[in-house]
C-alpha cells in the first residue's frame, strides 16, 4: 500500500510540475534543509533520525517551487536488531499506535508485558515498524521544509567502486542521479542473501511510472 501511493505520487506530482523523491529529510538548527536518497536498506531512516536535527520525512517527499514537504506522515522503519543504543530515536517511536511486522515477543512474556524480539527474524529479514512522526520526540510539524542546501546519495557500494564519501559537481550528480548506482541487499529483496551491484534510475526505478529523464 505504501509503495502503491507513492507511485501515484511518482505519476501525479510531474504533472504539477514537482518532483516526488524517494528521499529521507530532516532540519538542522540553522533551518538547513538536508534530502537523502536511495534505495531501501542504505540508512535513510537511520541517518534522518538524527538528535541533532529535526525530521521531516523517512522515505518519501514531494520538492516544489516553493519547499518539500512528505508525503506519508509518518515512517517505515527496519528492525532487525533494533536496540535503544543504536537507535534510540526508533526505538522509542515503537508505542502504542505504532505497527510492527513480521516479528515476535519474547516466548515467555505474559500478554500483560509483552516485550518485541527485535532479533527474531525467521518470518523474515525484512521485518519493519510503522509510526507516525508524531512519536519522534523532534519532528517538524508540518512536515515541511525549505530548499534543500545539502543533497546527498546513499550507495550500498558492495564492490568498492566509488570513494567511501564524495562531492559531486553538478554534472556528477546528474549523472549519478540517473544511474543511480547501488546494492540489492538482503533483508529488503527476496532470495539475495549477499549485495548485488545494481542499478536504480533516480534512486527508486520501482516506483518510476514515467521516464526517468522526467525526474532528472
Amino acid at each position: 500500500m505504501k509503495k502503491g501511493v507513492f507511485t501515484v505520487m511518482h505519476y501525479l506530482m510531474p504533472k504539477q510540475k514537482c518532483l516526488s523523491m524517494h528521499c529521507s529529510a530532516n532540519i538542522g538548527k540553522e533551518g538547513d534543509t538536508t534530502i537523502l536518497f536511495g534505495l531501501s536498506g542504505t540508512g535513510k531512516t537511520t541517518l534522518s533520525s538524527d538528535p541533532h536535527r529535526v525530521l521531516i520525512g523517512d522515505d518519501e517527499h514531494v520538492w516544489t517551487k516553493h519547499n518539500i514537504f512528505n508525503i506519508e506522515g509518518g515512517c517505515y522503519a527496519k528492525c532487525h536488531d533494533l536496540s535503544k543504543e543504536k537507535e534510540p530515536e526508533i526505538f522509542d517511536a515503537v508505542k502504542f499506535g505504532a505497527v510492527v511486522e513480521n516479528i515476535k515477543y519474547y516466548e515467555n512474556d505474559t500478554d500483560q508485558e509483552r516485550v518485541i524480539n527485535y532479533e527474531d527474524i525467521s518470518v523474515t529479514e525484512n521485518t519493519r515498524v510503522c509510526y507516525p512522526l508524531e512519536h519522534i520526540k523532534n519532528v517538524k510539524i508540518p512536515a515541511i521544509g525549505g530548499h534543500p542546501k545539502n543533497i546527498i546519495f546513499l550507495t550500498c557500494d558492495a564492490t568498492g567502486v566509488l570513494p567511501p564519501v564524495a562531492e559531486l559537481s553538478s554534472e556528477q550528480a546528474m549523472y549519478h542521479f540517473i544511474s543511480g548506482y547501488t546494492s540489492k541487499v538482503a533483508g529488503t529483496e527476496m532470495g539475495i542473501k549477499e549485495p548485488q551491484p545494481t542499478f536504480s534510475a533516480c534512486f527508486g526505478e520501482a516506483f518510476l511510472p514515467l521516464h526517468p529523464f522526467v525526474y532528472a
